[in-house]
């Protein structure tokens, strides 16, 4: 994607034309005097930023039904083509899409006529058109913006799945575009609804995630087929969405409306380059004369759709994919429009057109005061038709839905330590490092055509390319990181491919060491592998003590072939890193500490592994596994688990799951299986064919079965595919009901063959019940709980009592015929390939069911931010002993408390997101539910925080002011609390709440910090002469109204002007040398 996208994480500190952005949040000082002038100049910035919102609607008539027009562009952020092909466009083919162009053209269309608006949506692509304009044409859109004539909805870099995505990832792709958005408009860009139109079904912690960033209302385009009948015949079109069952009312409520028409023009009324529809003519004597009968064909739309609405005021969606091209042709016919229907009351029309925007319209509903339903549940599955489910793309691509959670966990890690290291992370002795890029790629992938795996085959291939671009500057930072850390400068390898256990570095080295980062708040010990040759290896830890370690030969059961790994458990302290050294020894010793190859296989008849927590039998006659044993809570499960396919139909594709036959055909119900069992792991390694295999694995302290699966390449029989599923077959009586997780946070419970909010019509009994898997995945009896924890999104299902199914890889050999013309075949480089295998993992627990909750939470955080593995070359003497470990958190934070996000903001100030994760009532036997309270003083060792600032989810304002619509509900009023009051020794957290900061902060060592220069796009020194200019500005504005200020605030100190933020002059990347600030 270039550096289009960069100016909004590179100005940091910076908004338009280099001013100081504005700190947003209720304000706290932890210490360190504060400069009042400074803050007040700030707010006054802040203040000229405004206009925009509701204040700048259009008029109504309040006695007719008002139809508000909404002129957009819906520009998929790659789906046939990629981003940079969608951006650019054929400049010869007029009907090809460009995004460049349709904005060019928009503009020009809005300063044409004053009347006319249009709403933008997708920040990636309109930040890169924006950094290409020129001065002038930057001013006259600032103007157009303030106006509300040019409005942005949503504003996140994308519009993001909302099956398939993390949350995490979620609200760092929103913040992304709202900083962008606030950095350049001020409070006139901030977006006040949000516009998912085109996901294929909804997700209620989506609307939970868009309530707490402060959004008033949401705009739905695809719902269920039969849902949207339901509710045209109930009037039900628009409700309040209740986002959380734990948040107090109504902090997670969002005011949600279904469009009437997808997001596409009414019938007929479609007037781009890429539409059949006649245009309007208005003169009498041309034969093509039709204008009456426009204006009749859209007053009997117009009353058609009011009924399904329950005000006088209904919305109309103006647009579609890659609209405005020549946006003169769609805004000239819509003029035209509104004039010849506006004309008819004169003859006692009751019906009024206008320019309109969803904020506009939201407003109207607002005003009506009426009382709405509230609903609960969420949007899944999509069907557009009958048999035609959109559940297939859960798991369509299960590589770079695993690529995509593995760079989320490496963008977290990358992130920290560039807040924990400071500047000297992004200029170091390996060069200059950061972490926008990869954030940038991240933010791309939660595109509803990315992570969905829903592109064509050249564009998920473009996807991946964008990861891995962005993995390299990351890479380079946490080198300088680690060095600045640990204190010691290494040759740093990061072995990408650990996860197909390949790594030159520990294959071929004689001794190396090995850094691991640990990015929870709690320390974490886990049983690290990594590939090597055949031999013997002594491994230390931090203070030099020999650590258990063995080499284990693999055996070769599915024809792939593996090399030997080796074996250690490592721990890592909270926010910390730890180092070990690996040094390959001549010969076996009889030590415990060193490693021994070839261990040794169970010579017992019993197919079984155990450690002090679990045992899992297996069938010695057909090799599955049949029995789990939870030792510690003295629970047992008969238990089948093994692989099935279905047999894909011709509407199999890669949004569709269809399968030709509901009952799945089993992979191999006897597979080959070869016994491991050494003191640090046990193994059962099982091959069900060639093409199918699994190891279910148990280390020493696991509370977890491990069953790690290998799937593909998937063969392709004559005139059918393949969907592959993993089952699990119980005896749990559990009703029907099952139970899945919504973006990796609250869970939600589901049932076969039934709908919440109405009655459903079953027409397909297995797609139909298939449901987005984020993380998890559980069933239960009431008694006994049994989960499965997943690394990556996947579709899931209970088809019958006591079974649960993932799918783990699909492929298919005919399109599903919507839109993307292609087939799910993954078949490798330039098509040519046998197809794609791909590997993975799945995590089951047997719990007693009130104690699930600590298992499966605690569990999934650690799979989600599993430790970052870094290794170097050692060249010393093999008794060197490693540096010792470095620890970020003074002190562990509480189990129930997750660390969201710790990243840089600008050059003096942190994001900080502390967040809650258990749901109320979820676990009453550790007290993990309850409220916890945290002290920030002094909690990380690397700095300090001198001021903390309160700020909605995604940071773009400060809670205390922030201030949403509320709704009258149909439960009763609701009780709006103030935001809570602030205090950095007593954050307190409730159950599922996420509190966003950003705070000033200190870095430890500052004078050895501030010798790196900041990253490019500090401000100039033009830039900060016009900082001083404003600050001496308005002091003397201060002093001649009289305010007094205390003197000891005026005079310059030291402790002052560290509290002031610190600017270099912009890097230039081809000078050496470093400017320093001023």
């Amino acid at each position: 994607m270039g550096t289009h996208g960069r100016d909004s994480r590179d100005n940091r500190g910076l908004g338009t034309e280099g001013t100081p952005k504005v700190g947003a949040g209720t304000n706290s000082a932890v210490s360190g005097p504060q400069i009042l002038p400074f803050l007040l100049l700030l707010w006054l910035l802040e203040a000229s930023g405004a206009a925009g919102g509701y204040q700048t609607c259009p008029e109504v008539q309040p006695d007719m039904l008002n139809v508000h027009l909404v002129a957009h562009s819906h520009n998929d952020v790659g789906w046939l083509k990629t981003v940079d092909q969608y951006f650019e466009g054929d400049p010869i083919n007029l009907i090809s899409e460009s995004v460049k162009d349709i904005l060019n053209s928009v503009v020009q269309a809005l300063l044409a006529k004053p009347s006319r608006r249009f709403i933008y949506v997708e920040m990636a692509f309109f930040s890169r058109w924006w950094h290409q304009q020129t001065s002038d044409i930057q001013t006259a859109v600032q103007k157009l913006v303030q106006e509300g004539r040019l409005e942005f909805a949503n504003g996140g870099w994308v519009m993001n799945d909302e099956a398939t995505t993390y949350y995490g990832a979620i609200v760092d792709q929103m913040t992304l575009g709202l900083r962008f958005l606030k950095d350049t408009f001020g409070r006139a860009g901030r977006p006040h609804v949000a516009w998912h139109i085109d996901p294929f079904g909804h997700s209620r912690e989506q609307a939970s995630l868009f309530a707490q960033m402060g959004f008033d209302g949401l705009f739905l385009g695809r719902v269920d087929y039969q849902d949207f009948h339901v509710r045209q015949e109930a009037a039900e079109m628009e409700q309040v969405w209740r986002g959380s069952a734990s948040l107090q009312v109504p902090s997670a409520d969002l005011f949600t409306s279904v469009l009437p028409s997808l997001y596409n023009p009414p019938e007929g009324l479609c007037w781009d380059i890429l539409c059949d529809d006649p245009i309007i003519v208005e003169t009498i004597s041309n034969p093509h004369y039709n204008a009456q009968q426009v204006v009749t064909h859209f007053l009997d739309l117009a009353y058609k759709q009011a009924k399904y609405y329950r005000t006088n005021h209904i919305i109309m969606t103006m647009g579609s994919d890659f609209h405005y091209r020549l946006a003169e042709m769609w805004f000239s016919n819509l003029d035209k429009l509104i004039w010849l229907v506006n004309a008819e009351q004169a003859k006692g029309s009751r019906v009024h057109v206008l320019y309109s925007t969803p904020a506009c319209y939201l407003w109207q509903l607002h005003k009506a005061n009426l009382t709405w339903s509230v609903k609960e549940d969420d949007f899944f599955p999509y069907a557009d038709g009958p048999r035609a489910f959109w559940t297939g793309y859960f798991s369509s691509r299960p590589a770079l839905k695993r690529y995509e959670r593995r760079s989320y966990n490496f963008l977290q890690v990358c992130s920290q330590l560039e807040a924990l290291a400071g500047p000297a992370a992004n200029e170091g002795p390996y060069g200059s490092g950061d972490s926008a890029p990869l954030g940038e790629a991240m933010a791309v992938l939660q595109h509803h055509d990315a992570v969905s795996g829903t592109s064509r085959q050249q564009v998920a291939d473009d996807y991946a390319r964008q990861l891995a671009a962005g993995w390299g500057p990351c890479e380079v930072l946490l080198s300088n990181a680690l060095a600045r850390l640990s204190g010691s400068e290494e040759t740093f390898t990061f072995c990408r491919e650990l996860n197909v256990s390949a790594c030159a570095l520990s294959q071929t080295a004689k001794r190396f060491r090995v850094f691991v980062y640990n990015p929870l708040g709690r320390q974490v010990q886990w049983m690290l592998r990594l590939p090597v040759s055949k031999g013997s290896f002594l491994v230390l830890d931090a203070s030099g003590e020999a650590v258990p370690s063995e080499v284990v030969d693999l055996p070769n059961i599915d024809g792939r072939g593996r090399p030997p790994e080796l074996l250690f458990p490592a721990k890592a302290p909270a926010l910390g890193i730890n180092i070990y050294s690996v040094t390959r020894v001549p010969e076996p010793t009889p030590q415990a500490s060193s490693s021994q190859s070839s261990p040794p296989v169970s010579q017992s008849p019993e197919l079984a592994i155990e450690n002090e927590h679990l045992r899992a039998e297996f069938d010695a006659q057909n090799g599955l596994l049949k029995k789990i044993e939870n030792r510690d809570q003295k629970l047992q499960l008969s238990i089948q688990q093994a692989f099935y396919g279905y047999i894909a139909s011709n509407y199999s594709g890669v949004y569709i799951f269809k399968p030709e036959y509901s009952t799945p055909v089993p992979v191999n119900l006897s597979p080959k299986t070869h016994l491991v069992k050494t003191p640090l792991v046990q193994e059962v390694h099982q091959n069900f064919s060639p093409w199918c295999s699994q190891v279910v694995r148990l280390y020493p302290g696991q509370r977890h079965l491990e069953l790690e699966w290998t799937v593909g390449p998937i063969p392709m029989d004559v005139g059918w595919g393949k969907e592959i599923i993993s089952r699990f077959d119980t005896r749990l009586k559990t009703k029907g009901r099952f139970y899945t997780d919504s973006n990796g946070r609250e869970i939600l419970e589901r049932r076969r063959n039934y709908r919440p909010t109405w009655k459903l019509n079953q027409t397909h009994s297995v797609a139909g019940n298939y449901y987005p898997v984020n993380t998890r995945i559980y069933i239960t009896d009431g008694k006994v709980q049994l989960t499965v924890l997943t690394d990556r999104s996947q579709g899931g299902s209970s088809l019958r009592d006591g079974s649960l199914e993932l799918m783990v890889h699909r492929r298919g050999i005919t399109d599903d015929e919507r839109g993307v013309f292609e087939p799910l075949l993954e078949s490798g480089a330039d098509w040519q390939g046998p197809g794609l295998w791909v590997r993975g993992r799945h995590l089951v627990l047997l719990d007693k069911a009130e104690a699930a909750a600590a298992g499966h939470r605690l569990q999934a955080e650690r799979e989600v931010l599993a430790p970052q593995v870094v290794l170097a070359a050692d060249r010393g003497a093999p008794s060197s002993q490693p540096r010792s470990d470095f620890y970020a958190l003074r002190r562990e934070l509480p189990p129930s408390v997750h660390l969201l996000t710790l990243a840089r903001w600008d050059s003096r100030t942190l994001l900080l997101r502390l967040e809650h994760q258990f749901a109320l009532g979820e676990d009453s036997g550790r007290n993990l539910s309850s409220p916890v309270t945290l002290d920030l003083r002094y909690l990380f060792s690397t700095f300090t925080i001198t001021h903390l600032r309160e700020t909605t989810l995604a940071a773009n304002q400060p809670r205390r002011a922030a201030s949403r619509l509320q709704w009258n509900t149909n439960t009763g009023s609701a009780v709006h609390t103030p935001a809570p009051s602030l205090h950095p020794a007593a954050i307190t957290l409730q159950p599922m709440e996420i509190r966003t900061f950003l705070a000033s902060v200190r870095w430890k060592n500052a004078r050895a910090f501030q010798k790196t220069t900041l990253r490019a796009g500090a401000p100039t020194a033009m830039d900060r002469e016009k900082h001083w200019l404003l600050l001496l500005f308005l002091l003397l504005l201060l002093q001649t109204r009289a305010i007094k200020m205390p003197p000891t605030r005026l005079r310059p100190c030291p402790s002052c002007l560290e509290n002031l933020p610190r600017v270099a002059h912009r890097a230039d990347p081809t000078s050496s040398e470093r400017s320093t600030p001023r």
